[in-house]
């Protein structure tokens, strides 16, 4: 579905709308191994807020690049969406050239993050000491499957992985039905964004301290303290006062509502949204003859009878009847989006969410803002996603390498650089 004013797309948003703000990292070095989505996720919300983010590249390029359709080669929409606001350079740290020209780098940076396994990191000489020689003030940040205090240590992890072994696939079969995984890839997103709050508690520490220090974000220790904290319920005391699992999430019948033509969300949870609702059906008075429903304290303990019933009342309506009465009576409710509405949702058209870009070589491409809003240093995208090893040369030149040591790094194969560009694609 294409936006009415996609062929108009202008050719610089972004370097237009960041150079009218200066961003709340302004100043801010990271250098980026990480690839696939956890660590560039996170390093793509520090570079919307100003930060400048050097996306170091192996030789066979992100993963990412290669999932989803494309215009051109290692273009892929996944990349694009969390790789923008970065700068890329392929350096190959197996040369004893490319991991001279890194640890450069990082000695002139503020964070350093990675995603494989610190292990194979510190094989490579990268290791929090080998950094720390080079730049005490470091922080270094690394973002993988498990602690390595445990027996995990080490081991390979995917975000499928950690949502079943952290409950969470588990949670899907309360209802009798077989454990699932979540569509969306929210073990990376989590760990991503756990590591954005870190780096920024670490930025911040060390202005008083003067010291960098080492971080492990680990993510199945992230996600399991991320769905217990829900979920922990009675197993929080000891002994226990119940069993773990917070009901009201786990009720079968929580799910979108079936009405006659289609879906609706609504939450109907106050005592002031349930008299609200029986108001609006003209059953006020079932409401007070219910002890199921009296009170919050008895609708959570009959809480899948409650959302049951609930189920039954809305089938009896369409959507938009439901809207329309459950606004008057001031409940909270929404249209259940799938893929393609969300795109004409009145409320994303009115913030202006969604946007055009022109990328320099992929042509139109939609854009989404940052969600948030500042008064003064509004973060936004200052860069699109990179070609591999597009910025390899101005990066090392801004380090302070010379022209001489550009080219020598060039020839032992440390830095690599792209043979040829690609051109505009048409929208």
């Amino acid at each position: 579905m294409k936006p009415a004013s996609l062929d108009q797309a202008p050719a610089s948003s972004t370097q237009d709308a960041a150079a009218k703000t200066k961003g709340p990292l302004a100043g801010l070095q990271v250098l980026d191994l990480t690839s696939v989505l956890m660590g560039p996720y996170a390093t793509q919300i520090l570079g919307d807020m100003g930060a400048q983010v050097i996306k170091v590249e192996a030789p066979e390029g992100d993963i990412v690049r290669q999932i989803g359709p494309a215009r051109h080669a290692g273009m892929g929409p996944i990349f694009l969406n969390t790789n923008r606001s970065k700068r890329s350079i392929v350096l190959d740290l197996k040369t004893v050239s490319g991991l001279q020209a890194l640890l450069r780098l990082a000695a002139k940076s503020d964070v350093f993050i990675y995603n494989i396994r610190p292990q194979a990191l510190a094989r490579l000489g990268l290791s929090y000491e080998a950094l720390q020689a080079v730049n005490p003030g470091i922080v270094y940040v690394g973002v993988f499957g498990y602690g390595e205090d445990g027996p995990y240590a080490g081991r390979p992890a995917y975000d499928d992985l950690i949502q079943g072994a952290s409950t969470l696939s588990s949670l899907f079969a309360r209802d009798g039905g077989a454990p699932r995984y979540v569509p969306a890839a929210i073990v990376d997103r989590i760990t991503g964004l756990t590591a954005v709050n870190a780096i920024l508690a670490a930025i911040y520490e060390r202005q008083h301290s003067g010291q960098g220090q080492r971080i492990d974000i680990p993510m199945f220790e992230t996600m399991v303290g991320f769905i217990l904290s829900d979920h922990l319920a009675g197993c929080s005391f000891q002994p226990p006062l119940g069993e773990s699992g917070y009901e009201r999430l786990l009720a079968p019948s929580r799910r979108p509502y079936r009405t006659r033509d289609g879906y609706v969300s609504a939450l109907i949870y106050t005592d002031k949204h349930w008299r609200a609702f029986y108001r609006l059906l003209g059953r006020e008075q079932e409401l007070d003859s219910n002890p199921q429903l009296a009170t919050f304290a008895e609708r959570a303990k009959n809480i899948e009878q409650v959302y049951s019933d609930l189920g039954e009342i809305l089938l009896t309506r369409t959507t938009a009847q439901w809207l329309q009465a459950f606004e008057a009576a001031d409940i909270p409710a929404v249209p259940v989006h799938d893929l393609g509405s969300v795109f004409t949702d009145p409320h994303l058209e009115a913030v202006s969410y969604f946007g055009l870009e022109r990328h320099p070589t992929e042509g139109n491409l939609r854009t989404m803002r940052h969600p948030s809003t500042w008064s003064r240093t509004q973060p936004v995208s200052s860069r699109p996603a990179p070609q591999q090893g597009e910025h390899g040369v101005e990066v090392l030149r801004e380090a302070g390498f010379s022209a001489d040591e550009i080219d020598q790094l060039v020839g032992q194969g440390g830095l690599i650089v792209p043979t040829s560009s690609v051109s505009l694609a048409e929208p």
